[in-house]
């Protein structure tokens, strides 16, 4: 496994990207540009994002991401923007849940999560990105949620909520 560099800077309150595909610079510009629009209700709250544009990260896997942002102990998603975020008509982003399966679960209490594991992972839009940084973040929706909204899409592409 490939040692990335550490994330440093990021705002708790942040939600953070990382850019893994360096094939298309207006494809990366559509979506910071996405990232970075007024959310919410009347577009109010500003766009809270920490965007890691550094070569270094390049044909990453998400494996490798994961690995790098696990030191991160207030981060629960993380967001990609690989190859195929740069190719959708969407501009999907892979979110990542930043849970690690490695974490001790105790089988009498947690067999079910043991026999089905939750999802590890779905895309998104990038407009919905702030939604899904900021429930999970204050714990008010689970990561397993975002990926039922996501895999009721077509397309597989979770909307704004």
């Amino acid at each position: 496994m490939r040692v990335l560099p550490e994330v440093v800077g990021r705002d708790e309150f942040a939600a953070l990207i990382i850019r893994t595909d360096y094939n298309d610079e207006s494809a990366w510009q559509a979506v910071a540009t996405g990232l970075t629009q007024l959310w919410g209700e009347n577009g109010a709250p500003e766009a809270y994002v920490h965007l890691i544009d550094d070569p270094a990260w390049a044909d990453a896997t998400p494996d490798d991401v994961l690995t790098a942002v696990r030191r991160d102990e207030n981060l629960s998603v993380v967001f990609i923007a690989d190859r195929v975020t740069m190719h959708s008509a969407d501009c999907a982003l892979l979110a990542c849940d930043v849970w690690s399966e490695d974490e001790d679960v105790d089988p009498m209490y947690y067999q079910e999560l043991i026999d089905s594991p939750p999802p590890r992972e779905f895309r998104t839009a990038p407009a919905a990105v702030h939604d899904i940084h900021a429930n999970l973040s204050i714990a008010n929706m689970d990561f397993e949620e975002f990926a039922e909204e996501a895999s009721a899409d077509p397309k597989g592409v979770l909307r704004p909520l």
